[in-house]
């Protein structure tokens, strides 16, 4: 029991986690900006560091044993723990990017997918584009369900009823999924991306989960290449990823690495967030 009763945060607490999740943001916002053909995924990771350093902030993906670097960029068949490298985006590129930030003690997580522009192929970056914009909205389904579900669960079920209403056939990784967040970028509870059979905790004040739908253009099927880190799709597919850290309180849910808390993501859901009390 004692494990569960820490999932649950104090509203202090919940408070603390609002500027690393804001740090994330504005890492996340930076290498947004840089997206561009010619660019290196190590020049990416470089503008994220540099945010989250400039905000008195450090890097809670160097934190995790074996890892150095501030991301984890994704490109193609790569759907989550890429390393920053010396490879050039390409246009037309499907790249996914996941940073956090620790601050003062408490932690962000988040994730952005984007498509390269290429106006040689016109049709693979509108399946591309396609692939991260369902995979997004499937972010924003689980959100909303937070917003008014009693047990954990529900949001895997809101996630994958998103992802098949599209009619796409695309897959959901089965192998890595959400979790909790705090004092540590990772805790408990797992927060599954499809239907489960047993729904887990209670949501209730307090709980703060990085809710992170990983999706596939085609089987679900995925390995771990050489580097002992980044997860590719067996048939090549690619995938797209999409995260955000949200917390349950008092007064509703707020979106912790989103600026406006959320508000344009939940708003086609009938969602309005609720800024965490002073």
């Amino acid at each position: 029991m004692a494990l569960r009763r820490g999932m649950y945060k104090t509203p202090a607490q919940l408070r603390a986690m609002v500027e690393p999740g804001l740090i994330t943001a504005a890492a996340l916002d930076a290498v947004r900006a840089l997206i561009a053909p010619g660019v290196t995924t190590l020049e990416l990771d470089a503008a994220a560091a540099a945010v989250i350093r400039s905000r008195g902030a450090e890097s809670n993906f160097q934190l995790v044993r074996g890892y150095r670097h501030t991301t984890c960029v994704s490109v193609n068949d790569q759907v989550v723990h890429g390393i920053p490298s010396e490879r050039v985006l390409e246009a037309g590129d499907i790249v996914s990017i996941d940073a956090g930030a620790q601050y003062r003690g408490w932690n962000g997580d988040s994730a952005i997918t984007v498509v390269v522009p290429d106006a040689a192929r016109p049709e693979l970056v509108a399946a591309r584009r396609r692939l991260s914009e369902v995979t997004e909205g499937s972010l924003w389904a689980g959100i909303a369900a937070l917003a008014h579900a009693s047990r954990v669960g529900e949001i895997g079920d809101a996630v994958q009823s998103h992802i098949e209403a599209s009619g796409e056939g695309y897959g959901i990784l089965r192998d890595y999924v959400g979790h909790g967040i705090g004092r540590t970028m990772h805790e408990a509870p797992s927060v599954f991306n499809y239907r489960v059979a047993d729904l887990g905790p209670r949501v209730r004040p307090g709980l703060v989960l990085a809710i992170e739908p990983m999706v596939v253009a085609g089987s679900e099927e995925t390995f771990v290449e050489d580097d002992d880190w980044t997860v590719s799709t067996v048939d090549g597919g690619d995938g797209s990823h999409w995260e955000h850290s949200v917390a349950v309180h008092d007064g509703g849910i707020w979106v912790l690495t989103a600026p406006d808390g959320g508000a344009s993501g939940l708003a086609p859901f009938g969602v309005v967030p609720v800024s965490i009390g002073s």
